[in-house]
């Protein structure tokens, strides 16, 4: 059974009704394979069903996400985006400069990660959601050499 198809009948063993809007919006971030805008879905929805408006859209992936069904990560400069948690655990570099946004290995981070988890729960009682992170920074292109220190031009 397609990992979409789970998520609405796990929401509904849980008691949600669902809707075929909900369902078109669950299928379309589900099979997307990527993260997704809010308004990305809206757009692919919208093709099987004009009646569909991204507020709706929105609701579904906050939703969602309060289900734990899926994560929404901003990536700065109002670009949120969303994927299934089947998406699995995960690492964006978001430059700070051009907003270019690359997939970064979290498996090399995990101790650290464990780290930063405890102590936060020790200290303030937090409990994190370290499995989809986003750290910004400067790329290759706008001057990142390693050190995360600016390179500056003439002038």
């Amino acid at each position: 059974m397609p990992h979409c198809h789970t998520f609405i009948e796990t929401l509904r063993q849980r008691g949600y009704r669902m809707t075929p809007q909900r369902e078109m919006i669950i299928e379309t971030i589900a099979h997307s394979g990527q993260h997704m805008t809010a308004e990305e879905v809206s757009e692919v929805v919208r093709t099987r069903a004009r009646s569909v408006n991204v507020a709706t859209v929105y609701r579904t992936l906050d939703f969602l996400v309060r289900e734990g069904m899926a994560s929404r990560l901003d990536l700065g400069e109002g670009k949120v985006v969303y994927a299934t948690a089947k998406h699995g655990p995960h690492l964006h570099l978001v430059c700070r400069q051009c907003g270019a946004v690359m997939e970064g290995e979290l498996d090399e981070l995990t101790p650290l990660c464990q780290q930063i988890q405890q102590h936060m729960q020790q200290r303030y009682g937090f409990s994190l959601d370290l499995n989809h992170l986003s750290l910004s920074g400067l790329c290759a292109g706008c001057g990142g050499n390693g050190n995360n220190e600016r390179v500056m031009g003439d002038g």
